[in-house]
Order: structure tokens, then C-alpha cells, then sequence
């Protein structure tokens, strides 16, 4: 969506906060942002200070990397709106059922999708969407 621009990519987050602050009309993406952020109100103070564009989230340092939660949340709305992979939406609503909560089973589906993607890159192969589907499913099975 941004390439490799971190702080680009960033910025629009940024940006959908401050414009819905201000109550300004926001794009189609930039709706999609701050719904994604509103459902993290532990989120919403870093979006405060625009000095938090540039801070890191090392892996080392125990703590999630905001933006990187945030942009696996965006990436699975995209999924989901593409339907693709085609079986995710389904698996997507027995989530919901499951745990009576769209955000739980985003965030089950967020564990899979890291995974995914660790995973692609770690053996420097494509992405297996097998195997994503395959670890959504056991999250179905599991209580």
C-alpha cells in the first residue's frame, strides 16, 4: 500500500487521527484507519505526538509495535474485503461466532498472518496461504 516507506505509510495513520479529531471528512482508507484505531485506546496517546512517527519498536523490547499491529489489522480488512483468500471470510465469521467479538477474531487471525509472513521470510519463499488458512482453522478447533 506504502512500498517501503515506513514513515510514509506512518504518516497516514497520522493523519486519519487528526483529521477525525478535528472531525474533518475523512477518505474511504482514512475511515478504515480510525476505526481500526479507535478499537485501541491504548494506541491513541502515541498518535499525540508526531515525534512517535520516527520512534522504534524493537522486537527486543517485550513491547508490540503499534504500527505493525495496526497494519495487520488493515491488511486483513483488505483480505476480507477482497475475499482473498476466498475462504477466509467464512472463517472469519465463524471466528465472530466463536468469540462473539469481530476484534478477538481479527486478532486470531492477526497471530496466523504473522506467522505467515515470519515464516515467507525466514526460508525466503512466498507467503503459503495454506498454511494460514490451515492455522485459522485450528484456532477454530481450539477453545
Amino acid at each position: 500500500m506504502f512500498g517501503q516507506d515506513r514513515n510514509a505509510m506512518r504518516k497516514v495513520f497520522f493523519e486519519a487521527w487528526k483529521k477525525h479529531q478535528a472531525q474533518e471528512k475523512l477518505e474511504a482508507m482514512e475511515s478504515i484507519l480510525v476505526q481500526i484505531i479507535s478499537l485501541h485506546p491504548e494506541y491513541h496517546s502515541l498518535f499525540e505526538n508526531e515525534k512517535n512517527l520516527l520512534r522504534d519498536f524493537p522486537a527486543t523490547s517485550g513491547g508490540p509495535n503499534p504500527f505493525l499491529h495496526l497494519s495487520l489489522h488493515l491488511a486483513i480488512q483488505e483480505q476480507l474485503s477482497l475475499q482473498q483468500p476466498a475462504e477466509l471470510t467464512s472463517l472469519y465469521q465463524q471466528l465472530i461466532k466463536k468469540h462473539a467479538d469481530a476484534h478477538v477474531a481479527e486478532h486470531e487471525i492477526m497471530e496466523c498472518l504473522s506467522e505467515m509472513i515470519w515464516q515467507a521470510q525466514r526460508n525466503q519463499k512466498m507467503a503459503d496461504e495454506n498454511q494460514y488458512l490451515d492455522c485459522i482453522r485450528k484456532k477454530l478447533m481450539n477453545d
